[in-house]
């Protein structure tokens, strides 16, 4: 049984006992609430921008992408403009439906043996649909947590938080994205450890992601739901943030600097992780790239001469010794004169 998971979840919760415990120490307020954070945040952002100048430098000389659908060749023929695009407005048509509504992964199936030996193929929603729900709701908290760093707080993001929560559940109002974001996260995560084959490659660093938001979402549930964490006091410390005054108000409470150290510690690990499919799916050629290899003929830009031994010269140069072990050869020994016997004297 594979328990990289084990190693994930003890590194989660050694972490948040650890931010705990520092910011009850004397300076361990400043060190988890305004050190950690900022240096997390440069990480972060040196790590993406570096992470996407490489991909952008990599040489990507012919058409790649991954398609399903007819390209465009003859007049008479049928082609798919956005499974396999020839022109730039399908390529945007086809990134926004990838990106947005997880297209490809909507027609993923999943293939298993039944009765004996029969080999079936089955529709996975389910991926599809909890992967959405993840990120969609992932995406829904980040910007919903923008109204702490701004005053005042801009209509649009009013608008969303109403949305988020018109369940009008409790008091405060149950926020559904934090909800719907745990749910989503543990349901990949059972995935991963119910699933024999998705657990057989799963590694300890597939599980340490999943585990930290499900941390930052338990964390931001208990603040809002059950300890109460005072909102005036997290607004004035993020706008102390913003406008490079910080300033760290009494009675934020262990479990604000917990979250705070969790997300800082996702920030940090995000350009080094399989998380920077972010950007990554930006640059990815077998997205990106049109499929106009019927029309057009795309041509090495990196090629250059390169002296080569053909075998025409390889089997002149060994011809003779091809023919006496049997070898054949395209051109035969040029037959030679007789010789003429000597005459006696």
């Amino acid at each position: 049984m594979n328990i990289s998971y084990l190693y994930s979840l003890i590194a989660v919760i050694v972490l948040a006992l650890f931010a705990y415990g520092g910011s009850q120490l004397g300076g361990g307020e400043a060190l988890f609430g305004l050190i950690i954070p900022f240096l997390a945040g440069v990480t972060f952002v040196v790590g993406f921008i570096y992470r996407v100048i490489d991909w952008s430098r990599s040489p990507v000389p012919f058409r790649i992408p991954t398609t399903c659908g007819q390209q465009k060749s003859l007049p008479w023929i049928e082609s798919a403009w956005i499974e396999n695009p020839t022109t730039t407005g399908g390529v945007i048509v086809r990134m926004i439906l990838e990106i947005v509504l997880f297209r490809s992964l909507f027609r993923n199936t999943k293939c298993e043996i039944r009765e004996g030996d029969k080999l079936a193929y089955r529709w996975e929603i389910w991926l599809w649909a909890g992967s959405l729900a993840f990120h969609w709701a992932f995406f829904t908290v980040i910007v919903r947590h923008l109204r702490f760093f701004m005053e005042p707080v801009p209509v649009g993001l009013r608008v969303l938080e109403k949305l988020d929560g018109f369940l009008q559940i409790g008091l405060p109002g149950l926020l559904l994205s934090g909800v719907v974001l745990l749910a989503a996260a543990t349901f990949l995560f059972l995935r991963r450890i119910f699933t024999p084959h998705v657990r057989y490659i799963s590694l300890a660093s597939d599980y340490f992601p999943l585990f930290l938001i499900m941390g930052i979402a338990f964390t931001g549930i208990l603040m809002r739901y059950f300890t109460k964490v005072e909102i005036v006091n997290v607004k004035e410390f993020t706008m102390g943030l913003v406008t490079l005054r910080p300033h760290i108000p009494n009675g934020i409470g262990g479990i604000f600097y917990v979250h705070l150290f969790l997300v800082s510690v996702l920030l940090a690990y995000f350009p080094f992780s399989k998380l920077m499919h972010l950007g990554g799916i930006f640059m990815s050629p077998t997205r990106n790239l049109t499929t106009d290899s019927r029309a057009k003929r795309h041509i090495n830009p990196w090629n250059f001469p390169v002296k080569v031994h053909t075998y025409e010269h390889y089997e002149d140069e060994f011809r003779e010794k091809m023919v006496e072990v049997g070898l054949p050869v395209d051109k035969m020994l040029e037959a030679q004169a007789p010789e003429e016997p000597e005459e006696k004297e």
